[in-house]
This record gives C-alpha cells, structure tokens and sequence, in this order.
C-alpha cells in the first residue's frame, strides 16, 4: 500500500489531501472519499485503505482546510457535557460548509486527478458519509461526464430549500446513484428520503435508496456507539458491486 499527503491549490487556500493506492504501477480506477463531520482521521483511512487494496486509487481531501490542516474531534464524547467546547467548534466547521465550495474544491481535486499518472483518467467514484452525502449528490449533477458512481452513506439535508440544494441537479445525473439510509435516523425524515426516491425516478436515475433495517445513523463506523457489523459490511458489499458495474 502506498500512502501519501499532498496540497492542492483552491481557490480557497491549500486544501491537505490524503492519497491511497495499492504498491503497484498504475494507473488505478479513482474513488473520492469526502469526510463525515467528525473530519479526517484514522477511522477514515482505514475505510480508504480497504477500498484501494481490492485495485483503487484513493483520495480523501480535508473539507475543513480553510480553518484547520486537522481537527481533534472524539466522536464517543459528542454528548458528552464536558465536550461542550469541541461540539461548539464542530458545528461551526459544519455550518462553515456549503454544497458550492466543495464543488469549487472537487474542481481542483479534478485537476489535480488529471496531472497524476498514477491515477486512471476519466470516470470515478465518489462517496459521501453523513455531511458529505448532500455533497456527492451535488456533485453527480455539477460533473455528470465524470461522477460514473456515487453513493451517499447515511446523508442529510439531501433536499433543502437554499440555491446549492443537491436535488435541483438531479436532472442532469447520469452516473448510478446509491443511497443507504438507516431505519432509525434523527437527521434525516422518512418523508425526505421518500422524496429522494420520487425524484430519483422521476428524473430515471440509475441506482436508488436502500433503508438499511433496524441501523442507526453512523452504523459504517466502527468506532461509533451506532455500529452495527452486518449493516456496515452489506455497505461494503453494495459500494464494491457499484464499483465494479461503473468502474
């Protein structure tokens, strides 16, 4: 396995990027892994290093760059009282983030994409877990010549009412899309994740949403209360198949 660390220029400032791919010549089918809220971290590159042993190059750029190059954020304390300061500096970050900047910012992963050799031109992946699940469905829409596979892992506000919201590009996707919703998630209403697979069918989307039965938000993460084993291993199961048909 090969890891590495570069900086890509924004338009932004210099977003740190973390890159996986198996040590042999490439070049390697691509898949993006953008971050949930809690940020980069070891939990997260362990899921990029499973990802790029199977044949993949993998890239997980830190969202969070235009304030920090990391952030020290234990997921096990979010209600904790005691974390109080954390959890403020956590939701500011997240509200600091709209579906338009990381657009901006995948535009400058792209291009970084296309100057390495390592890296296989052309269609990729990408995947969005919690906060990032609105990005990706953004993103099949803004790139829809170059997003072949999406899938967003237990996202949110996936349709909102501001200008960026994801679902007003829906019509122009033409990548498969997968959704994996948990049955028990606070974040995110039944009633919407209805109204993702109107949309989806209405404007005839390859892919669709999968409830993932009695899982709770956040059961891919292994250090997360809500892991739940067998939901988390049929998410890899489904993101490997979407793969493999698209890449």
């Amino acid at each position: 396995m090969q890891e590495r660390v570069v900086d890509i220029e924004t338009s932004d400032g210099v977003m740190n990027t973390y890159i996986y791919h198996p040590d042999r010549p490439g070049p390697f089918p691509v898949v993006v892994m953008y971050m949930d809220s809690i940020g980069v971290r070891e939990e997260l590159a362990d899921m990029c290093r499973r990802i790029a042993t199977v044949g993949y190059y993998v890239v997980m750029p830190n969202l969070y760059y235009r304030r920090y190059r990391s952030v020290d954020i234990d997921p096990t304390r979010i209600t904790d009282p005691a974390y109080d300061e954390k959890f403020r500096m956590l939701w500011s970050l997240i509200d600091g983030l709209t579906n338009s900047m990381v657009t901006r910012d995948t535009e400058s992963l792209f291009a970084f994409l296309d100057r390495d050799p390592i890296s296989r031109p052309g269609a990729l992946a990408i995947i969005g877990y919690c906060m990032s699940g609105p990005f990706v469905f953004r993103l099949a829409g803004a790139y829809p010549n170059r997003v072949a596979a999406a899938a967003s892992m237990y996202g949110v506000h996936l349709i909102t009412d501001k200008p960026d919201s994801p679902h007003l590009l829906a019509g122009d996707i033409k990548g498969e899309m997968y959704f994996a919703c948990a049955e028990h998630d606070k974040y995110i209403s039944a009633t919407e994740i209805n109204a993702v697979k109107a949309l989806l069918a209405e404007n005839k989307v390859r892919g669709g949403v999968e409830v993932y039965s009695e899982a709770e938000h956040g059961f891919a993460f292994p250090a997360r209360r809500a892991y739940r084993k067998a939901s988390c291993e049929r998410h890899w199961e489904q993101l490997f198949d979407l793969f493999q048909r698209n890449l």
